[in-house]
């Protein structure tokens, strides 16, 4: 073997693992800085791995903001009783009156207005604009609304247009009801496309900040796994029967930010014992949480305030 040869035995190898070494190089710069892009976006949400989207910066602006320590009454059914010494009366968006409205700001108190942001009822006026694809199951014990896909454009405009309403009718502020239709145990529907945590983030997000842009004080309605995602978004809690679920601790972080929580109780008979009332009353001031015990049609035909 000449030197000649020998040199070119020596050199291809080397050469080999240069064009390999390049090949390396490249597919690390191709991949690398879309891996670190993934990773340093704010997608991420303790809901056991769901994705959610970018989080949308918090709308700020001089609405009105309810105190930690406002009253309130709630009653979504019926003729309104506007007697109660309350701050904030919550009430029904569509089916309360005008009239009743201004009495109540007459009086000096806030009006929050109801609506369900989460699910379709079919004897609201604006029923007809719902999409069947909007459409998925029935609410458990309610057999007159079904969940929505929150998904949805049109399901979006509407609920923009329920806030204009809001304004329309001069409320301070809203109660978006239905604001966990991606919890597994409402059986929302949409089987072949689920909802996740992450739409139902990016779904509140978005009802709080419209309802912010139209300067509507807003209320996240129950969906407390959510809470840390979503304190700063709102203003003020709504939930139903935390003291009796055990689940009050979990409404902390809006009582730690300064913000209420109204809370209502539902006990099977509509008058609870001294004793019984005393033991849901203490919970309540303990935790510094407005509760109201109610009958469950909020009609106004029980009320007990652990307030008074």
């Amino acid at each position: 073997m000449n030197k000649k040869e020998s040199m070119k035995k020596i050199q291809c190898p080397q050469r080999r693992i240069h064009i390999f070494r390049s090949l390396i190089f490249s597919i690390i710069y191709a991949v690398v800085p879309v891996f670190l892009q993934a990773c340093s976006e704010d997608s991420f949400v303790n809901d056991g791995g769901d994705v959610a989207r970018d989080q949308p910066p918090i709308v700020t602006g001089e609405w009105y903001k309810p105190a930690l320590t406002d009253t309130w009454q709630w009653q979504l059914q019926g003729t309104i009783d506007i007697n109660y010494d309350v701050n904030v009366y919550d009430i029904d968006l569509f089916d309360a009156p005008q009239s009743t409205i201004e009495a109540l700001h007459a009086q000096g108190r806030k009006v929050i207005c109801y609506f369900s942001a989460g699910s379709y009822e079919n004897f609201r006026d604006d029923a007809s604009q719902f999409e069947n694809a909007d459409l998925g199951n029935s609410l458990d014990g309610w057999e007159n609304e079904n969940w929505l896909d929150i998904r949805s454009a049109n399901v979006r405009k509407i609920m923009q247009a329920r806030l204009d309403l809001a304004v329309t009718k001069k409320c301070d502020g809203v109660e978006p009801d239905n604001m966990d239709a991606y919890d597994a145990s409402n059986k929302a529907g949409f089987s072949s496309d689920p909802l996740i945590a992450a739409d139902q983030l990016d779904y509140n997000r978005f009802i709080a900040n419209e309802a912010h842009k139209r300067d509507l004080s807003v209320g996240l309605k129950n969906d407390l796994p959510q809470i840390p995602d979503l304190v700063e978004y709102f203003d003020f809690a709504v939930n139903e029967q935390c003291h009796q679920y055990g689940e009050c601790d979990e409404l902390k972080p809006f009582i730690d930010a300064g913000k209420p929580v109204f809370n209502a109780e539902y006990p099977e008979e509509k008058v609870l014992s001294n004793s019984e009332r005393d033991m849901v009353c203490q919970a309540a001031r303990a935790a510094n949480i407005r509760t109201l015990i109610l009958a469950l049609d909020l009609d106004n035909s029980s009320r007990d305030s652990c307030d008074d």
